[in-house]
């Protein structure tokens, strides 16, 4: 206790110089140094994704990525983000989001001439003040057009901070000079804005986001050197929540585990927290004070320690709700932490977050959608026993009871809008150029970036051949016209106990887990670098004291056959139930939970092949257990209530005799599943 309140009084003054020195706007001075990350992104138009990755992308291109505004009537009709007076708000904008990564990514034609549409419209109607977006309400009434003299008749900063993403991705895939003209004009009009118009004045979801529009301000001064880009960065955090200030005093985060009230709900939101990940490395990208590196690990460590759940994400459903296995996730939620955490590794260097990163996409992400990513699923539970209409212990919503089913405008739609961005932007973050003008990859999937590197600026491709995450090894077949040095660097994960590298086939040395290496080197054509990370299985500590099974970057979950039913709501529409046809009521063996490796058997069942689809079908590997029934464990209020064990972790109640084997596999090929096992004896 002694020491976590010497911890909390660190950073409690450490903040206490923080609050004067950043937050105080008018002491503020705009700082000399560049915000430059430790790495920056490769251009969108330089990878190009391969095998099962691809094959996921084409699925999103065929279902609603592709066609969102085709099938949804909010977007389809009278689009205000092409001029009507249709939605103006956030989901045009969140589509795009992720539409327009998968159009450059797949080279679609199609696709990229849907998307241009609108930012066509978004360039060439800016108004002559800087302000851009739908025609406001007032412009339509009096034929004028805003400027700052009456900003005030304009609307809401947030969905434009949305439209800047999507602007920005636009840029790094056409390097379309409008773009740079079109932000600077918006932020020297914004800067004048906010002095009478503030962030907040519209909605708190401004507010609460503002980070991503200081982001896209400290990206445009990197293209621009204008130093009042930085002064505008700040000015925008010092009017938005102060969520550095909040993870750094720690407070913020026990409080948001304690209450579940309708008082500052927006402070524990959970998109408005996946979205907030990233503020302290926004600070530190500007300002390079190492003070906000610890505090962005602070914050999301003490997220996770509070809230987090065996797949890697937090509760929130929709706000935090702490860690029980019964707890609900947002998709939003998911799709924006990976966002931030894509953020945060570029800025930081630290493959803490890749890591982080990884998790979340290869088990929370797949499976909160169906195969032909044309429904999706609001809430998703970790110990999904049923899918189902009901009400569930969610802090919102509850009348509605469709915020668990799988369907396109099931819950809110704010998801089906958003959860585009989750594979595309993932995919388009696979490498980050480093220093001396080399390339790092900190997440591994099939792909190929073709991109120029070394002091000679000489053209490369590389093919990096895997079907990681189920397998171990990852090749990098290197192709040059010319000789070149340049260094390549590689993550290690931490739970790799040690890796090894090889080139041409002979071993060139070997590493622990948990860092980031460099290969640095004079690369020829056909050069062929193999990365092993061997995958151990592990088990993890969840909350209630359940234990999940791991191997790798892999949650494993109980096989459950899946019954779906289909259904009609009267004003959702249709959606889809699915339920077990097996028993699930499965504690897993102690000597299973003491000593994995030896207690469990490992089974690739079937190939990943390029046309891989994350469900029970295509499942590659399966993970044999041990395990015993207990008849007490039963669904309750439409979940399963985590049966309750002592400090040493058994559960003491009343177990079945037999012992049977159990099947389990990776938690995102299914949709209903326990993956948070009691443990018995």
């Amino acid at each position: 206790m002694i020491l976590l309140k010497r911890i909390t009084a660190f950073y409690i003054s450490g903040f206490l110089f923080f609050s004067s020195a950043v937050f105080s706007q008018p002491k503020q001075k705009p700082t000399d140094k560049t915000p430059s990350a430790t790495y920056k992104e490769v251009p969108l138009s330089s990878i190009k994704p391969t095998g099962w990755l691809r094959n996921q992308l084409q699925i999103m291109l065929k279902g609603s990525t592709g066609h969102l505004d085709e099938v949804y009537g909010k977007l389809k009709n009278d689009n205000g983000w092409l001029g009507g007076k249709g939605d103006n708000w956030e989901e045009t904008p969140y589509w795009l989001d992720g539409a327009v990564p998968l159009a450059y990514l797949l080279d679609d034609p199609a696709l990229k001439s849907k998307v241009l549409g609108y930012v066509n419209w978004a360039l060439s109607n800016q108004r002559p003040s800087g302000y851009f977006g739908a025609i406001t309400k007032w412009e339509r009434e009096t034929g004028k057009k805003i400027d700052v003299a009456n900003a005030d008749k304009g609307e809401d900063w947030w969905p434009k901070m949305v439209m800047l993403k999507v602007l920005q991705q636009y840029y790094s895939a056409s390097n379309d000079p409008r773009v740079i003209a079109f932000m600077t004009k918006y932020f020297n009009y914004q800067s004048e804005a906010l002095k009478k118009c503030s962030i907040g004045k519209w909605t708190e979801w401004a507010t609460s986001r503002g980070a991503d529009n200081a982001m896209m301000a400290q990206w445009l001064y990197t293209k621009t050197g204008d130093k009042a880009l930085l002064k505008l960065a700040g000015l925008i955090q010092s009017q938005s929540f102060q969520w550095t200030k909040w993870f750094a005093g720690r407070d913020w985060v026990m409080n948001a585990a304690a209450q579940q009230n309708d008082k500052d709900w927006m402070h524990r939101h959970g998109v408005n927290v996946a979205m907030a990940v990233k503020d302290p490395a926004i600070y530190y990208e500007r300002t390079k004070d190492k003070k906000y590196l610890d505090i962005t690990k602070t914050g999301f460590s003490d997220l996770m320690t509070l809230h987090g759940l065996p797949y890697g994400m937090f509760s929130s459903d929709e706000d935090l709700h702490g860690n029980d296995p019964t707890q609900g996730t947002e998709l939003c939620a998911i799709v924006e932490t990976m966002f931030s955490l894509e953020q945060i590794i570029g800025i930081t260097g630290n493959p803490y977050y890749a890591d982080a990163l990884e998790r979340m996409t290869f088990n929370a992400l797949p499976t909160q959608t169906t195969d032909d990513y044309n429904n999706k699923q609001y809430f998703q539970i970790a110990n999904q026993i049923q899918v189902k209409k009901g009400v569930f212990n969610f802090s919102l919503p509850f009348e509605r009871e469709m915020n668990n089913v799988y369907g396109m405008r099931s819950g809110y739609t704010c998801c089906l809008a958003n959860m585009h961005q989750g594979w595309t932007k993932f995919a388009s973050h696979l490498w980050y150029s480093s220093a001396n003008n080399g390339l790092a990859a900190f997440s591994y999937s099939p792909n190929r970036i073709t991109t120029k590197v070394g002091k000679t600026n000489t053209e490369v491709t590389i093919n990096e051949v895997t079907t990681y995450p189920f397998e171990d090894e990852i090749n990098f077949e290197l192709s040059t016209k010319n000789d070149v040095m340049f260094p390549l660097q590689l993550r290690i994960p931490s739970w790799c106990k040690e890796a090894t590298v090889s080139l041409n086939g002979k071993l060139l040395r070997t590493e622990k887990g948990g860092q980031m290496i460099t290969v640095d080197r004079s690369w020829k054509n056909g050069d062929k670098l193999t990365l092993k990370l061997p995958m151990e299985v592990t088990t993890s500590n969840w909350g209630r004291n359940s234990r999940s099974i791991e191997r790798g970057p892999l949650v494993y979950a109980l096989k459950l056959d899946e019954k779906w039913e289909k259904g009609t709501d009267e004003k959702e529409g249709e959606f889809f139930s699915v339920f077990p046809k097996q028993d699930w009521n499965y504690g897993l063996i102690e000597a299973v939970v003491k000593a994995p490796a030896k207690n469990v058997d490992i089974n690739q069942v079937k190939a990943v092949t390029d046309d891989f689809i994350w469900n029970l079908q295509h499942a590659p590997i399966e993970i044999t257990a041990s395990a015993k029934k207990i008849p007490d464990w039963k669904i309750l209020n439409d979940v399963a209530p985590q049966p309750v064990t002592d400090r040493t972790g058994i559960y003491r109640g009343k177990v079945d005799n037999d012992i049977e084997k159990i099947t389990l596999v990776p938690y995102g090929c299914t949709k209903v599943r326990v993956v948070a096992f009691p443990v018995v004896r």
